[in-house]
């Protein structure tokens, strides 16, 4: 088993043990969560409040089982911790706590949240002159809250280029609007881009290429990712936005990613 589909394992492992949590759209970003970890970000397990760490807020809260799967593979803690997942008293909710949680930086679940957090984390480093660079993970659907526009505005006013923004664009928003979502950004005075959420190459080329940019503004990457991906029947599937494998089919998903 290769390391992603370890990683997606375990985020199946979490939902299946608990009978809780939100599979696909945490399978859908493991890859994104994965390199920014392995490949972009700057910071150290055994010192959480380093003051040279870049920050990354994962703002669609439901898809935490994916940044404790990476979090727990980079060494914040122990793995086997993760099999505690929504059990009474563990750390681990189906919202990301960072109150209890090592690595997590904001508390998130409540739909753009995230990013007025991030803006303010990137304010205070350019108040302060450091050089912490600032990653927030926010959903296509979420883009419907008005923090998210607000939040580009204010971005935009105040040059906030140590800001990188990931649209996690899965489509399911696309059952009810949808948007040219480079185009917006692009109004809104952002840098934009697009890539495949899942292609780990194009993922580490496109991120560092857009934060190497040297123009006063905060920059975005829509991310166009598969809903569910690496789980044949869970893959686009509304079904399955909130809904745990029963034993047959979990043993079916250990077989398919083998």
């Amino acid at each position: 088993m290769d390391k992603i589909n370890s990683l997606r394992k375990d985020i199946v492992d979490m939902v299946y043990y608990s009978s809780e949590g939100h599979l696909p759209s945490a399978l859908g970003i493991i890859d994104l969560i994965y390199i920014l970890y392995k490949k972009i970000l700057r910071f150290d397990p055994k010192n959480l409040s380093w003051d040279a760490r870049d920050y990354f807020i994962l703002s669609k809260g439901h898809g935490c089982p994916a940044l404790y799967a990476v979090l727990a593979d980079v060494g914040f803690f122990n793995k086997e911790e993760l099999k505690t997942f929504c059990k009474f008293d563990s750390m681990f909710g189906g919202h990301p706590d960072r109150n209890k949680v090592p690595g997590v930086e904001a508390s998130t679940g409540s739909l753009g949240h995230g990013l007025p957090i991030g803006l303010g984390i990137a304010t205070a480093m350019k108040i302060l002159k450091k050089p912490n660079k600032v990653f927030v993970i926010i959903g296509d659907g979420e883009s419907n809250e008005g923090t998210i526009w607000e939040s580009a505005q204010v971005a935009r006013n105040l040059l906030l280029d140590n800001l990188l923004v990931i649209v996690d664009k899965n489509k399911s928003q696309a059952y009810s609007l949808d948007y040219d979502y480079k185009k917006i950004w692009t109004s809104f005075g952002w840098e934009a881009e697009e890539m495949d959420g899942h292609n780990h190459e194009e993922i580490e080329r496109k991120v560092k290429a857009m934060m190497g940019i040297k123009t006063a503004k905060p920059k975005v990457i829509i991310a166009n990712t598969v809903k569910g991906k690496g789980i044949g029947i869970m893959e686009n599937n509304p079904e399955w936005h909130h809904k745990s494998p029963d034993e047959e089919t979990y043993k079916k998903i250990l077989e398919e990613l083998k």
